[in-house]
């Protein structure tokens, strides 16, 4: 694997940048397969050091958008998208430009606009409604496609290119359990159940996140462990006073690390310290040493 971590072009909600430095280094050595089950920005396929990656979601317009950087030459995309900002005049505060492109690209479909949109879109977010139509607002005077976004993309671009990469659009539900074996690796970033967000709440013309499926994704790691596929989860047990009670009792059966992580985002009117507390964690089906500390690495013992 290349030294640096590097990060995905896309502002994802849930994203593992972060802390790539904690969990990577608690994943196996020699994987043949990596499944990113819930790939998302895929900050962490990325990053990962295997023989093959699967990078899996639900949304199909993430899909064809990485599938474009990886097929596109780096040339050819950056040229796409300076020549979309020139014919729509695309600026920190042109939202009349920006609302035209939005409806070109819901008419059209160019993954490579999709790009550009969320380049001018409120805190660079993905969003879409029930019509799969992208209607995220404007991101007035805060959002563009700045050098520090161009040269995030053309590393992402290289690597991506360097890496063999599957694409899948499916259902974890779906996912096919019978073409793994045990050296291959599964990694699970799904929607947090007791967190709230326009990612899991159903209304964006995507699949929702409720007990249901928690249970349902739960139920597949325990299939993984008994086929001794390994995997990891990432998730939270407790966020802002909640506890994922169906989570924790499904944990004791696995190993849970504590992942260091400062939620600055924690609402400031909470009566006590208590209530913004969050306990972020990687369950994993095989033992590690110890927990990692940022910066750290550490050798698997499995």
């Amino acid at each position: 694997m290349d030294k640096e971590f590097i990060k995905s072009p896309l502002n994802y909600t849930g994203g593992k940048y972060k802390i790539l430095d904690q969990i990577i280094p608690l994943f196996p050595e020699g994987i043949d397969t990596f499944v990113d089950l819930f790939a998302g920005g895929f900050n962490v396929g990325i990053n990962v050091t295997a023989k093959k990656v699967i990078y899996n979601d639900i949304v199909d317009y993430l899909i064809d958008l990485f599938y474009k950087f990886r097929e596109n030459d780096i040339e050819a995309t950056l040229r796409h998208i300076k020549n979309r900002i020139k014919e729509f005049a695309l600026s920190k505060t042109n939202e009349e430009g920006y609302k035209k492109l939005r409806d070109y690209y819901n008419k059209h479909r160019h993954p490579l606009d999709l790009y550009v949109l969320i380049c001018y879109s409120f805190n660079y977010q993905i969003r879409f409604n029930n019509s799969h139509e992208y209607n995220n607002s404007f991101g007035r005077n805060r959002s563009s496609f700045n050098p520090r976004l161009e040269k995030r993309l053309a590393k992402f671009i290289k690597r991506l290119k360097k890496k063999k990469v599957e694409f899948k659009n499916q259902d974890f539900v779906n996912f096919d359990i019978n073409a793994l074996n045990k050296e291959d690796f599964v990694y699970c970033d799904p929607p947090y159940l007791i967190s709230t967000g326009s990612y899991n709440d159903g209304k964006r013309g995507f699949k929702g996140w409720r007990e249901k499926e928690e249970r349902e994704l739960l139920d597949l790691l325990n299939e993984f462990n008994n086929k001794n596929i390994k995997f990891a989860l990432s998730n939270v047990l407790k966020h802002k006073g909640k506890t994922n009670n169906i989570l924790s009792n499904w944990s004791k059966n696995y190993n849970v690390i504590d992942i260091n992580k400062d939620y600055k985002n924690c609402n400031y009117q909470a009566k006590n310290n208590k209530e913004c507390v969050t306990k972020e964690v990687l369950i994993t089906n095989y033992e590690v040493k110890r927990s990692v500390l940022p910066g750290e690495q550490l050798k698997m013992s499995i």
